[in-house]
């Protein structure tokens, strides 16, 4: 079998990447060929191998390289010097994880990606969470839909939040859980508030009080309105000369609407009781039926 010639055309991909001029700033790509205590060393397929010293790979003081890495892996790292003295390119995983956090923090931003997080330690006004190392702040305004009594509860908690704010220059990062907590709140709200059928009676519990009615939790957790016309068949003031909060009552549905329910006291009041139309009978002690002598003498005029 003939042996086929190798062309300087085979070698060209190698050799346009030894020829790539490397500054200061750039991110490279290279595979690891060596592992020591202190350092890892890197084909850059270029005229020269990258270095990433154990200070310049992880912010984990007991890193351990030789277990962190192995010869094969690829490691994306930010060109520090061209040449550290002995010919060879200095490198930093850190600054490249860092610049490479940023821009994805950045286009999360722009996209308004959802990020899952876990708050990693409570500060004043707010939490912090790391986000692919980066250090963000959430406003205690901005960890749920509604207001936050006690931060320290929230400690150690995993939340879905959104990038507001991405300043890299300032090393600032803001996050917010507050716009995806009400949107969740809001869409079981609408499942509780569709699961409900007009006419039907249930009890609930007055949450509160206003001057047009009282918000009433339904048992099944959906919330509803009892407007004040609608609280008593008698006239009444306001809401709160009948109904405090907390207490428990019982409301029919007589809306379903936009996603709100209507309720209804007065409702329950309305309905009249059947009258009894049944002839009396008188039970004797055999078993035996029998009519009432008044009911006989009934219609019956005596002379």
């Amino acid at each position: 079998m003939e042996e086929q010639m190798e062309t300087m055309e085979d070698y060209q991909k190698e050799l346009d990447a030894s020829l790539k001029q490397i500054s200061e700033g750039d991110i490279l790509t290279g595979t690891v060929i060596g592992v020591g205590d202190d350092e890892i060393t890197l084909d850059l397929q270029s005229y020269t191998e990258g270095i990433i010293t154990k200070e310049h790979f992880s912010n984990d003081p007991a890193c351990i390289l030789k277990e962190a890495v192995q010869p094969g892996d690829e490691i994306t790292a930010t060109v520090l010097k061209t040449d550290d003295g002995q010919g060879h390119v200095l490198l930093s995983r850190k600054e490249a994880n860092d610049t490479m956090a940023w821009d994805k923090m950045v286009q999360c931003l722009e996209d308004k990606s959802v990020l899952h997080v876990k708050v990693d330690g409570i500060v004043k006004g707010g939490a912090v969470a790391y986000v692919d190392g980066i250090r963000g702040f959430i406003p205690a305004s901005k960890l749920d839909a509604g207001y936050v009594e006690d931060l320290e509860e929230w400690l150690g908690r995993e939340l879905d939040v959104q990038v507001i704010t991405a300043d890299r220059e300032a090393k600032r990062l803001v996050l917010s859980a507050r716009e995806l907590a009400y949107a969740r709140r809001m869409e079981e709200r609408q499942k509780k508030i569709a699961a409900c059928e007009v006419g039907a009676v249930s009890e609930g519990v007055v949450e509160s009080i206003q001057k047009y009615g009282a918000f009433v939790r339904l048992d099944n957790g959906a919330t509803g309105l009892l407007h004040v016309s609608q609280i008593s068949d008698k006239r009444i003031k306001s809401p709160a000369a009948v109904l405090s909060e907390g207490q428990r009552i019982t409301v029919k549905i007589i809306a379903v609407k936009d996603g709100k329910l209507s309720l209804s006291m007065k409702a329950l009041m309305d309905v009249a009781e059947p009258e009894d139309t049944s002839e009396h009978v008188e039970y004797v002690e055999d078993g035996q039926a029998s009519t009432s002598l008044g009911s006989l003498l009934k219609g019956f005029k005596l002379d």
